[in-house]
C-alpha cells in the first residue's frame, strides 16, 4: 500500500505536482481563449456561466493551486499536491462505486503516449471486478479539425482504452496513438453505443475531450487535467464533470504507475 506521504513525495519528485512543466504563459493563454469561447479550449463543454479571465484564474487557483495573482505572467505553473491527493481520493471513490455495482465503463485518452498505461491498468482492474469495459465504434472514422486542417482518424481500442490513430497507422507497435483534445471521439463512441442498443457507460474515465464531451452529454465523467485545461475544472464547478485530478498530464508514462497503485488500493481494486 502506497502511503499518502510517499505519493506526495512522488508527485513532487516527478513534477506531477509542485512546480510543473506547464508554463504560466500557456495557462493564461488557455484562460483567454476559454473566456472568448474558443472551441479548441472548450473541448466539449458548453458553460452555463459567463467565465471571464479573472473568474477562470480564481477557479484554477482554487482547484489547482496556481497563483491567483494576474500580475504573475511568466515562469512555471504550480499545482498544490494536497489538491491532487484530495482529488485522487475522490477519483478512487468513483471507481469503487462503479465496481460495486459492476457497472459498464468507457475509457479513452487524448494522451496515449503518456496515459495509456494508467487507463489500461484501471480497465483491467474494473474488468476483474465484474465491470463491462465498453469498446463501441471500434474502427469508426472520426474527422477532427486540427491546427493543420481537417484530419481523419480511426477510433481504436488498446487494452480496453479508446484512442485515435491515422488510418495508415499500424494497429500494433510503434506510434501508440494521436494526441487530441477533441470531444468528437467520445461523441462517436457514445452514439455508436446508443445505436447498437448495447449498454451505455455508467462512468467515463479519460482526459481532455473524453471527459468534457461525455460530461456535457450527461454521463458521469472523471479524469486528470493540467493547469492549461480549464474546461474540465469549469465542468466540475458547474456539475457537469464529476471529478478532476489536477496534475501534469505529459510527464513520462511510468511516473503515473504510483498513482495507479494508489487509486486502485483506495478503491479496493488491487489484485
Amino acid at each position: 500500500m502506497l502511503s499518502t506521504g510517499a505519493l506526495r513525495a512522488h508527485l513532487l519528485a516527478a513534477r506531477l505536482a509542485g512546480s510543473v512543466a506547464t508554463s504560466r504563459e500557456a495557462s493564461l493563454r488557455s484562460y483567454r481563449l476559454f473566456a472568448s469561447r474558443d472551441p479548441r479550449v472548450l473541448i466539449g463543454i458548453d458553460p452555463e456561466s459567463s467565465w471571464n479571465e479573472r473568474d477562470l484564474l480564481g477557479l484554477m487557483a482554487e482547484k489547482c493551486g496556481v497563483s491567483g495573482d494576474p500580475r504573475v505572467t511568466t515562469g512555471r505553473d504550480v499545482i498544490d499536491p494536497e489538491r491532487t491527493l484530495v482529488a485522487l481520493d475522490a477519483f478512487a471513490e468513483r471507481l469503487a462505486a462503479v465496481a460495486q455495482r459492476s457497472g459498464a465503463v468507457l475509457l479513452g485518452t487524448g494522451h496515449p503516449h503518456r496515459l495509456l498505461g494508467f487507463y489500461a491498468a484501471l480497465a483491467d482492474a474494473l474488468s476483474a471486478a465484474g465491470c463491462t469495459v465498453l469498446t463501441p465504434a471500434h474502427g469508426r472514422r472520426v474527422d477532427i479539425t486540427t491546427r493543420f486542417g481537417l484530419r481523419t482518424y480511426n477510433l481504436q481500442y488498446v487494452r480496453g482504452v479508446a484512442l485515435v490513430r491515422p488510418p495508415d497507422a499500424k494497429s500494433s507497435g510503434g506510434e501508440p496513438g494521436a494526441h487530441t483534445h477533441s470531444p468528437l471521439p467520445v461523441r462517436t463512441a457514445l452514439a455508436a453505443a446508443a445505436e447498437s442498443g448495447g449498454p451505455l457507460p455508467e462512468l467515463v474515465i479519460g482526459d481532455h475531450g473524453w471527459v468534457c464531451g461525455a460530461g456535457q452529454l450527461g454521463f458521469e465523467a472523471i479524469g486528470p487535467a493540467d493547469t492549461d485545461d480549464p474546461a474540465l475544472f469549469v465542468g466540475e464547478a458547474e456539475g457537469v464533470v464529476s471529478v478532476v485530478v489536477p496534475l501534469d498530464d505529459a510527464v513520462r508514462s511510468d511516473y503515473y504507475r504510483p498513482l495507479t497503485r494508489y487509486v486502485l488500493n483506495r478503491a479496493c481494486l488491487s489484485q
